[in-house]
């Protein structure tokens, strides 16, 4: 009997819990590709949902190798096409965890000074990449690469010999 009465009193506890992350988005999101941008073998997926408040949460999940040591792939959301020179960061986003392969950053106020709702990030003219080193010669080394927004995301428009190096401007 005195597991019942636990039981009564924390499964409705636990669906509370979750209903109350699952209250924090829209009904709107939008899914992109990354493709493999280097030797490294990676690929991954960006997701954008809007939270009720307005703001936009990305995340970045890849696909590749773990580790179990703490090591983070610096991730930058740019303006401009993947391919497109000097593009320069638009937000910096929090790095990719090696040990899980995923990032999740709350979009804020971009370099340029925008704001973006959902709607204008569906006309953004961007492009996302996660490089294997935030400095060094490393930096240089993009591991994935996509465009979002207006930009083709195709796999059949990717070319990671034409992924630009990335500007440092921010």
């Amino acid at each position: 009997m005195k597991k019942l009465v636990l039981l009564l009193i924390v499964l409705p506890a636990l669906f509370a819990c979750e209903s109350d992350s699952e209250n924090l988005y829209t009904d709107n999101f939008i899914t992109y590709d990354l493709f493999k941008g280097s030797e490294f073998d990676y690929t991954g997926k960006v997701e954008v949902k809007e939270l009720k408040t307005g703001q936009l949460e990305m995340s970045i999940s890849l696909n590749g190798a773990k580790t179990n040591e703490e090591f983070y792939f610096p991730a930058h959301l740019h303006f401009d096409s993947y391919d497109g020179e000097d593009a320069p960061i638009a937000y910096q986003l929090n790095p990719v965890d090696q040990r899980n392969l995923e990032s999740k950053t709350i979009l804020s106020t971009f370099s340029n000074g925008e704001i973006l709702t959902f709607e204008e990030l569906k006309k953004f003219d961007g492009h996302i990449k996660v490089h294997l080193a935030e400095s060094g010669p490393d930096y240089a080394v993009i591991l994935v690469a996509g465009n979002i927004g207006v930009n083709d995301n195709s796999t059949a428009s990717f070319n990671p010999e034409a992924i630009a190096v990335c500007s440092s401007n921010y």
